[in-house]
């Protein structure tokens, strides 16, 4: 999936603010060799290409300068518009590997949970994995159908990897299981009626003692 970004480099002398009211936004694309340098990319444009790419996709970016490949490595958002206000981009040397998360994509239909009243705990959303960035995948699909018992779970290790690629989070790290809610027993409250008791006649004494002389 080839998957191409057109920008262009930034001016550091212009307002982030003005950028952004025209309709681009402002990023920085650095790497073990690129030094950092500022530039803009048309807002939609980076927003089409963020939801398809993600955060583990090579995106090819078309500068003035030629082609380079990168890793959408951080998005900052707006916390109130959602919009997308600055990128960074991680440039990738060519046969270099890289550590990216994968996001997990989830599906099928549990027997435990359809049939014998478990609930599904997704433990883990990502995981960590390293290879050559071309045959990183866009996500994992995790089939929950092998849940099928109240103690079945399924690990890390299982994911099925492309060639190239290995596995950096635990291999023995939960990625989904099944939990049971465990019923308590209602006990109602036993009450000390002796206690009671003894409060009321002790209540009754006080009302009937005399009240205290007072001395002129």
């Amino acid at each position: 999936m080839n998957i191409t970004l057109k920008g262009e480099i930034r001016d550091p002398k212009t307002k982030l603010t003005a950028i952004r009211a025209q309709g681009f936004v402002p990023a920085v694309y650095y790497g073990h060799k690129e030094a950092a340098t500022p530039c803009v990319f048309p807002l939609n444009s980076f927003k089409k290409v963020w939801k398809t790419a993600g955060e583990s996709t090579v995106v090819t970016l078309e500068m003035p300068k030629g082609k380079l490949n990168a890793l959408i490595h951080e998005v900052q958002v707006d916390p109130i518009k959602g919009q997308p206000i600055h990128v960074d981009f991680y440039a990738l040397e060519k046969g270099q590997e890289v550590s990216v998360h994968i996001p997990l994509e989830f599906t099928g239909v549990s027997a435990a949970v359809k049939d014998l009243g478990g609930s599904l705990v997704k433990v883990l959303h990502e995981v960590e994995v390293k290879g050559q960035p071309e045959n990183l995948p866009h996500n994992f699909t995790i089939d929950i159908s092998a849940l099928d018992t109240i103690d079945s779970q399924i690990l890390a290790k299982s994911i099925a990897l492309p060639k190239g690629i290995t596995l950096v989070t635990h291999g023995t790290d939960v990625v989904a299981a099944i939990a049971v809610a465990k019923e308590e027993p209602l006990e109602a409250p036993v009450m000390d009626l002796s206690a009671i008791e003894v409060e009321k006649k002790g209540k009754k004494e006080e009302e009937g003692e005399a009240p205290a002389e007072v001395e002129k």
